[in-house]
């Protein structure tokens, strides 16, 4: 097994999507990872822990999630890019962390391989439950950026993706793989390291008696970061802060600072947002699916267009920060939407309260263990396509 030296394995390889995660991540530049070993997201951490020495990286299995939640991000103030794996039960143990890593704005990076729950569930096999949990899991006001790959090839692609989207805006950023696309094979195309767009942290060019570590420049949205151990006086820390990071206890400066970490995702949704487009030209239903289920979904799609129904299907690549824009546009044109997934009813919350009543939506409802059988989303298109 050869690799450049940037650590990037080049030409077509037949891998699974965990393996896929950890090359996406070797090729956007990470060089740290903490974990704890939790079925089915553990072959992300097997591939890093194997591909690290052959390039300067650092695998640490920590004794728990919540260790590993905030390893990772001391490893990044120390100025590597760095991740974090696990599943649901350990995804539970993270949410703390992950607040912190929000309000400190620690880019970083957390795979969640999600399967069936709740608690400890059903280790092997394939679960959509965790997608609210992601986005609102952390207590206090906050904005995260969450991509949801359905094939190989995209657990490598938006992992990088997750990782330059952590570096540009200052945020964890969350690649929420589910367990058939973790642990399928597929032939996955790693192009050569000179060909794959890498976003390199943004660190301060002042001098260290200048340099405020949460001060925003001039027409920017994010501050410049520094790397411990170079003379610079930083304080990161949870409590609400003022630029100098130190502690400030009161409204002005928490409305300054907890907008700003909102604004900085909202207001560049066009530059985060990434949906795919299937036959939605003349569609009067649109189908609304992420992860796997958008695979057994598309099928489902073609045998409605066969049967005569002008259905279309709108993908999530980026599920948070949500396509609010592209709901509200389709409800304005279409009957309805269908929204299947591998949960009684996450997304589609967002879908509906989008359509805001302009056009019907149907759940398409499944406890996880298996997917969905592309008849069953078939007939809810046919229900909602003569309903509608």
């Amino acid at each position: 097994m050869k690799a450049d030296p940037r650590g990037v394995l080049t030409g077509a390889h037949f891998i699974d999507g965990d393996v896929a995660c950890a090359e996406g991540a070797l090729a956007a530049g990470c060089r740290f990872a903490a974990g704890y070993p939790i079925t089915p997201s553990t072959e992300v951490v097997e591939r890093l822990a194997a591909r690290f020495p052959r390039v300067g990286g650092l695998f640490i299995q920590m004794e728990d999630e919540i260790a590993s939640s905030i390893c990772l991000q001391g490893a990044v103030w120390g100025g590597v890019k760095a991740m974090t794996v696990t599943s649901g039960p350990g995804f539970s143990l993270m949410q703390e962390h992950i607040g912190l890593a929000a309000m400190t704005e620690t880019p970083c990076v957390f795979v969640n391989v999600q399967r069936g729950g709740p608690s400890t569930g059903l280790p092997t096999l394939p679960g959509q439950a965790d997608m609210m949990q992601v986005r609102w899991g952390s207590h206090g006001d906050y904005e995260v950026i969450a991509l949801s790959p359905n094939s190989c090839q995209e657990a490598f692609d938006l992992t990088i993706d997750a990782f330059n989207l952590a570096e540009r805006y200052r945020v964890p950023v969350f690649l929420m793989l589910d367990e058939v696309v973790g642990h399928m094979l597929e032939r996955v195309v790693i192009p050569p390291a000179d060909e794959i767009e890498v976003e390199r942290r943004r660190y301060t060019k002042k001098p260290p008696g200048e340099y405020l570590p949460y001060e925003v420049p001039e027409g920017a949205w994010v501050p410049e970061m520094v790397r411990a151990g170079l003379g610079y006086k930083f304080h990161v820390t949870g409590l609400t802060h003022d630029e100098r990071g130190y502690p400030v206890m009161n409204a002005r400066t928490q409305e300054k600072l907890v907008r700003r970490l909102v604004e900085k995702i909202l207001l560049n949704v066009e530059d985060i947002q990434r949906f795919e487009a299937i036959g939605l030209d003349d569609a009067e239903l649109v189908v609304v699916a992420y992860g796997i289920t958008s695979r057994v979904a598309s099928r489902a799609v073609r045998l409605a267009r066969e049967e005569g129904m002008k259905v279309g299907m709108l993908r999530l690549i980026v599920c948070w920060p949500f396509p609010e824009r592209a709901i509200r546009d389709l409800a304005k044109q279409v009957r309805a939407f269908v929204v299947p997934e591998l949960n009684y009813g996450q997304m589609v919350l967002e879908v509906e309260r989008c359509a805001a009543g302009q056009a019907a939506t149907r759940l398409v409802p499944h406890g996880g263990g298996a997917v969905h059988h592309p008849d069953r989303i078939l007939e809810a298109i046919r229900e909602a396509y003569s309903n509608g």
